[in-house]
């Protein structure tokens, strides 16, 4: 039997002052535990326990090694819980990315829950709507909304979220309500874009059970998907996002759907990570989290 194991067995012992007890905390049969008090004592060439038919107190010996012994298990521990703690009670940092309009509608929210369940989690959040890279910026998993790149990560849909497009009612009072796709082009249409060459992202649209990917002209674009909304609440034009980034508007009629017949499409919501074979037991812990509560808000936008 292996030294630190020997300690763990006089330390449990030591504290329980039974070695019978120490056995049933143990889940070892009581000679194994005689057997690893023998051999550590004959290892440390001193006696530790002073044994009578009722208890088992230490010597003064047996004192002086339960002190180091306890210090040295709280290492040995920690050492071993040092990239996110134990699959039980994972610990350490995790960083992750999520766009805007996942962070706002879907994670944060639910982030009070997280962090009650793993208090031992230390959460670095990155709400950016850019493409990063997780390597160089030692992030440990994203949300990404669309058809993942071809790339060296881990990528795992979890979902798909229904896109609409949308203006407000006195937009559509001023310009009217396009009744085609075709129409589209006789609007303000603002667009998002993402990366540094600012290339407007295509719109989708489902017509004939085939999905169509039309880049419309911009009348403005912006790369953040609230400023997005923020320009068609006032009245600045037409746009597509995520149906859960706006369900609240929607809602209060603050913005009014279009097109419904072409632009519910769905995009796929993966979880990308670097790597699979040594996931952190945060990470993991964050990734099994995340499937859940997209599965608990599966409905209208979430699918």
């Amino acid at each position: 039997m292996d030294f630190i194991r020997q300690l763990q067995i006089f330390v449990t012992v030591a504290e329980m002052s039974n070695f019978t007890r120490a056995a049933e905390s143990l889940h070892m049969a009581r000679p194994g535990v005689t057997k690893a008090i023998a051999e550590l004592e004959k290892n440390v060439g001193v006696r530790l326990l002073q044994r009578t038919t009722r208890r088992t107190n230490l010597t003064g010996e047996g004192e002086a090694l339960y002190t180091k012994a306890t210090q040295l298990l709280r290492d040995v521990n920690a050492t071993q819980n040092l990239f996110g703690g134990s699959k039980e009670r994972p610990s350490g940092r995790l960083r992750i990315d999520i766009p805007v309009a996942l962070a706002k509608s879907l994670v944060i929210p639910a982030l009070p829950g997280f962090r009650s369940l793993y208090p031992d989690i230390s959460v670095i959040l990155g709400v950016n709507d850019q493409p990063i890279d997780l390597i160089a910026k030692s992030v440990d998993c994203v949300l990404r909304l669309g058809q993942l790149t071809a790339s060296s990560m881990i990528g795992r849909q979890i979902a798909t979220i229904k896109m609409v497009v949308c203006a407000s009612p006195e937009y559509l009072a001023r310009k009217g309500t396009p009744r085609s796709i075709e129409a589209l082009n006789e609007h303000l249409t603002i667009n998002y874009f993402a990366g540094q060459k600012h290339t407007p992202l295509a719109w989708f649209f489902k017509r004939n059970q085939k999905i169509e990917e039309i880049l419309l002209p911009s009348s403005l674009m912006a790369n953040d998907a609230e400023a997005v909304v923020a320009c068609a609440l006032n009245h600045m034009g037409l746009i597509q996002v995520p149906g859960i980034l706006v369900a609240e508007e929607l809602h209060q009629g603050a913005l009014v759907q279009v097109l419904e017949e072409f632009s519910s499409i769905e995009l796929p919501l993966s979880i990308m990570y670097p790597n699979r074979q040594y996931l952190a037991p945060q990470v993991r812990t964050f990734i099994n989290w995340v499937i859940d509560i997209t599965n608990a808000q599966k409905g209208l936008w979430i699918c």
